[in-house]
């Protein structure tokens, strides 16, 4: 469980967005049970709660992600693509899609470290990513801020430059309670061992500047607790973080990684809390057909088990895993399904 004496030393941005309702109540305004009341005349459409509105600050309970009443929560949601391609398609109107007219609780934010990434501009993609952070924060979503290390597959060649972005980060957001951080999007060609040494060095510079939020440890192996070299999430069993209020990342491709990945998604969930803060319906590549059969199996399984999603991704790249249609992050329509390709519409319905 995560420490108190954060909420009592911050006033909490759930209570920054309820704050004002307060004077609609001394006044004789309404707030029904799931909705807040329309100010004015009492005949208007009432408004729906945001996901942070609802749940509040997040944190670890057992095995499962909990709100702030105790109560476990699953977060759907998008991911964006690199912000050094695909920040054009993270705008004021597709953020209103996605929490409006898709009804997503969470978008992940990732800022890749090589490939063009943060490393030739740290300035700019941590205010591309602060940036995203507030747009995503105005709408009442819960953002997931992924530290999206990918090649090398060793996190620890980039551990000054992740200390540097998280101190960044939540020097300008950790007084916010609706951010959890992901250290590392997939370490892989390493040991359980490098990974939780990197982990167990870069929690406590999140912790300084964040002190409650949940944190997200990628896991070996393309995030796939291990399995696609070997192993599973019995080397985690024996060899936990040292950390609390944790989480470990879970990452798959239907159409690539079927049973004995199912398999172990449903094990592990049973002994450690899990995150799935990517996947998609394609190969591991994120292009190819859909595998709507097996991703479906993977999505009953994460409703019954309470692990949160978020899908890969939010953008109009040629590949067939972009939700949207290619071009249409040059224009300005955003709603309805006109403009997704198949597996976009198909993840907007399984959203909301």
């Amino acid at each position: 469980m995560s420490s108190s004496h954060g909420r009592h030393r911050r006033r909490s941005l759930r209570t920054r967005l309820l704050a004002p309702l307060a004077g609609l109540l001394a006044a004789g305004g309404l707030m029904a049970a799931g909705t807040l009341a329309a100010a004015g005349t009492g005949d208007q459409a009432p408004q729906a709660l945001t996901p942070f509105q609802e749940h509040g600050r997040l944190e670890v309970c057992g095995t499962r992600l909990c709100d702030e009443n105790g109560e476990e929560v699953q977060l759907r949601g998008m991911s964006t693509h690199g912000t050094q391609w695909y920040a054009h398609c993270v705008t004021e109107g597709s953020l209103d899609a996605l929490a409006g007219d898709w009804g997503a609780d969470v978008l992940r934010v990732s800022t890749y470290v090589q490939e063009g990434g943060y490393e030739t501009d740290p300035e700019r993609f941590t205010d591309i990513a602060g940036r995203i952070i507030d747009q995503a924060t105005e709408r009442g979503l819960y953002v997931v801020v992924d530290w999206h290390q990918l090649s090398p597959g060793d996190p620890n060649h980039n551990t000054e430059r992740a200390k540097r972005f998280f101190r960044d980060i939540t020097a300008r957001h950790g007084h916010q309670d609706n951010l959890l951080y992901e250290i590392a999007n997939e370490p892989n060609g390493v040991g359980w061992q490098a990974v939780k040494s990197y982990a167990e060095e870069v929690i406590p510079v999140v912790r300084a500047g964040d002190p409650d939020a949940v944190v997200l440890v990628g896991t070996r192996a393309w995030s796939s607790l291990g399995v696609s070299e070997g192993s599973d999430e019995r080397e985690i069993l024996a060899d936990p973080v040292d950390a609390d209020n944790i989480m470990y990342t879970f990452h798959f491709y239907a159409a690539s990684h079927r049973e004995p990945y199912l398999e172990t998604l449903s094990r592990a969930a049973d002994s450690i809390p899990v995150f799935v803060t990517e996947f998609g319906t394609q190969d591991y590549s994120g292009e190819g057909a859909n595998d709507f059969a097996t991703a479906q199996r993977y999505l009953d399984l994460m409703a019954e088990k309470k692990i949160s999603w978020i899908n890969w991704n939010f953008s109009d790249d040629w590949r067939s895993g972009a939700v949207f249609r290619e071009g249409t992050c040059s224009g300005d329509r955003w709603t309805g399904t006109g403009v997704l390709k198949e597996a976009g519409v198909w993840i907007r319905e399984r959203i909301g």
